[in-house]
Order: structure tokens, then sequence, then C-alpha cells
């Protein structure tokens, strides 16, 4: 009988840093869409630690945050047994490669990074060499796992394109080892804004805790924290220029219920604002009750979690080790 050949699904590569629990922004902007971006492709998750140590952290929270972070990508639905879901630090191939990528990047390429250039005037006290070569550990994590594609916002865009760079010139002097992988710009998710400052991103970083929403928040905080949800005088809910915190609030309640921002405006017709604030903080309530009650239940279960975290490391080394075994070797490295 002829063998029948089975199209291999392309493999997709998430990482996300331990710098705190991820805000409603982080999910409702990705992390939301991932359990179904798993039933489309071959999936790696990651928590990206040893990004994280370009800034100083306390050892005994940066431990904790990992685990809790681990803990909340399972608690979002996605499944350790359908796809990958690891610890970067717990995969030596990412440091290994690392340093193989900073002798094929150039200084001027480096300098260029829009991210080196910004974290480098808010940490000028610590403007380390980590910082400036980080775009070649996020090369090294995508490039081990010779991913298809890399869904990223329009920030890390310049991320994606640097690997490829690197990638096309490694594979100019050696020969096909590294695939060249893709952007990709997820169509679903919103960006969501502050609710303190609706004209900026809502970020784990921002100074007023008015202005983010975590994922363990308990519902009280969230309802709080809505209520107190800065829009305008208008009191007319409708999607508009010069309306952003409303239009935050829309495209919240939006992106949870389905309804289209017309059939936001319809419903609330006549009704004042604080009506609304409240059903938009019930309806993040509600959306993120079952990924609480996950998170709770795992970070219970610490013997889950580190069987878990082993066996997602072991499955990322397989992959990794390959990659990197292939690389030495065109380089010239004795095995």
């Amino acid at each position: 009988m002829e063998e029948i050949k089975t199209e291999r699904r392309k493999r997709s590569l998430s990482l996300i840093q331990p710098t705190s629990i991820p805000t409603l922004g982080n999910y409702l902007g990705a992390m939301k869409g991932w359990p179904t971006f798993q039933k489309e492709y071959d999936t790696i998750y990651g928590v990206a630690d040893l990004h994280s140590i370009t800034v100083r952290q306390d050892p005994q929270q940066l431990k904790k945050q990992i685990t809790e972070l681990y803990a909340m990508l399972l608690a979002i639905g996605l499944d350790p047994e359908t796809g990958i879901v690891f610890i970067q630090s717990q995969v030596p191939a990412h440091s290994q490669l690392a340093w193989i990528l900073n002798c094929y990047t150039q200084f001027g390429e480096l300098s260029r990074m829009t991210q080196f250039k910004d974290k480098s005037k808010q940490h000028s006290d610590n403007v380390n060499a980590g910082l400036f070569t980080y775009p070649c550990l996020m090369a090294a994590d995508i490039l081990l796992y010779q991913a298809d594609i890399v869904p990223v916002g329009n920030d890390q865009k310049q991320h994606v394109e640097i690997t490829r760079d690197i990638a096309e010139r490694f594979n100019g002097v050696y020969g096909n080892v590294f695939k060249v992988p893709e952007p990709y710009i997820p169509k679903s998710g919103a960006r969501v804004m502050s609710l303190a400052d609706p004209t900026r991103k809502m970020s784990k970083s921002d100074p007023n805790p008015k202005g983010t929403v975590y994922l363990t928040d308990e519902p009280n905080v969230i309802m709080k924290k809505f209520k107190s949800a800065v829009t305008d005088s208008e009191m007319s809910v409708r999607y508009a220029e010069g309306k952003d915190g409303i239009n935050n609030l829309m495209t919240i309640y939006s992106v949870i219920t389905g309804n289209s921002l017309e059939q936001i405006e319809a419903d609330f017709s006549g009704k004042g604002y604080g009506d609304f604030k409240k059903a938009v903080g019930e309806a993040v309530v509600e959306e993120l009750r079952p990924v609480q009650e996950n998170f709770k239940r795992l970070m219970a279960d610490k013997a889950y979690l580190v069987e878990c975290q082993k066996k997602g490391a072991d499955a990322a080394s397989r992959i990794a080790q390959r990659t990197l075994d292939k690389a030495m070797k065109k380089i010239g490295f004795v095995f």
C-alpha cells in the first residue's frame, strides 16, 4: 500500500515575560485566543524568564511570578497534552544558541532596536549587555523550534524582522539550517487602553493602580476599577472620535460579549455611563471567573504544575536540541 503523507501543521511560538500577572489587555489582546490557536497550529508557549533578568529582579518574587504565570497559561485553557507549555530557563539550548547568534548579529542592528533605546532610558542605572543582545535570545527562542509564525503585536514586529535577518544570514553561510519565520498579527483581539488614561495602552507598569485590571483581581476590585474609569462629559454611549474612555469600554464589552459596537450603542441608548460601566465590569468579572477558578485550583496543586513543567521542558528540549546540534555541526564544533 502506498504510504499516505500527512502535511505537518504550521508551528507557532509565543513567549511571555513573568514580570507580573497578565492584564486584561494581555488577555483580550492575545491570550484569550491562544486555546483556539492550539487547535489550528502546533503550538509552543513559554514563560520567558531569561528575558526578565535584563532588569534587576528580587529572586523570591521572580520565582513566584514564574510559577504563577505558568499556572495562568494553563488556567486560560492551554492544554499541556496538546501543545508544549514550558519555562524558558529549563531548556539550556536557548542560552547556547543565543551566544552563537550573537556572533552572527551586527552591533549596528542591535543598537537600532527600539526596545533597547526605550529600556536604556527607563533603566539608565543598569544598561547591561543582556539588554543590548536581547534580540539574539529572542531569535534563538524562535529559531530553535523552526517556528513558521510568531504571533506578535505591532510593537514586537521589529524583533521578528531581526530574527529573519539573522536566520537568512546564517543560512546564507551554512545552508538551510533555520526556518525563516513570519510575523503573524492576529485579526481577533483588541487593543485595550488604561482605565485611568485611555490614551495609553493598559500596562503592567502603569503607575496608577486604577488603570490596570489584572487577571487575578477580585470581582469587587474589578467593579471598582470600572466604576472609576475615565470617560467624558457627554454621557452618551457611542463610539466616536474624542471619546477615548467610552471607546475603550465599548471595545472591551464588544470583545467579551461578541456584540457589535452598533448593537452596544442601541442597547445602551438613553442610559448613562454609570449603567454602562457597571455592565462592562460585570461582563469582565464573568469572563474571568473560570480563569480565576482554574488558576486557584492549579496553584493549590504544586505537584501537578511541576509535572507539567518537566513534561513541557522535556518536549521543548527534544526539538530545540536537534536544531542546536545541527547549527553547531555546521559551524564546525566537535561532538
